[in-house]
């Protein structure tokens, strides 16, 4: 037990990537969740939600649903990061660390969305088939699978972007002598 112990506690890049795939992992079901339930009692998913004029280019719904989603799953995320993953939770404020975290989130967002709308787009050429995902079931449903791909593409630049931005500050105050909660404010405010 002291071995799984060690681990869990552990600082070490490798079980911090361990628990951000863990964390990373209920994210998902968390978003995926969120677009099945959208698609759902909204529009369908291809029709334009905002038609961009001056351009070829529309918002279509399963955009809206994607971000819905990604605020939803972002904020979990960040909260399960924050306590577990990266243990920053004594070091910072809750909202001193979530707009680097949502920041984060929105650079992972727009690759999300350039992943599905290449993906769902019908002349794409790595558009998904719809003779296979005809979306005639929940596990034929081209908008889940696209959702599905495009978070697994975005999961390693947000590691990267998490580690060393959002939670890297205050990681770096770990090694600080912290006496109280005005210490942490204190150093909390000497970083910025």
């Amino acid at each position: 037990m002291p071995k799984l112990e060690r681990l869990l506690h552990s600082h070490h890049p490798m079980t911090q990537a361990a628990r951000f795939l863990a964390v990373g992992g209920t994210g998902l079901v968390v978003n995926l969740l969120a677009v099945v339930i959208a698609n759902e009692v909204g529009p369908a998913a291809h029709l334009v939600a905002i038609n961009l004029p001056a351009t070829s280019f529309n918002v279509r719904w399963y955009h809206v649903y994607a971000t819905v989603a990604f605020l939803i799953a972002n904020a979990w995320n960040f909260q399960l990061n924050r306590s577990f993953t990266f243990r920053t939770t004594q070091h910072a404020r809750w909202i001193k660390e979530y707009w680097p975290s949502l920041v984060t989130g929105l650079v992972g967002l727009v690759i999300n969305l350039v992943v599905l709308t290449l993906l769902l787009h019908p002349s794409s050429v790595v558009g998904l088939s719809t003779h296979a995902f005809d979306d005639s079931g929940p596990l034929r449903t081209r908008l889940y699978w696209a959702q599905f791909i495009a978070l697994v593409v975005v999961t390693p630049v947000s590691f990267v972007i998490n580690k060393f931005w959002t939670f890297g500050a205050v990681l770096g105050m770990a090694d600080r002598t912290v006496h109280g909660p005005d210490d942490v404010a204190e150093n909390v405010g000497a970083t910025t």
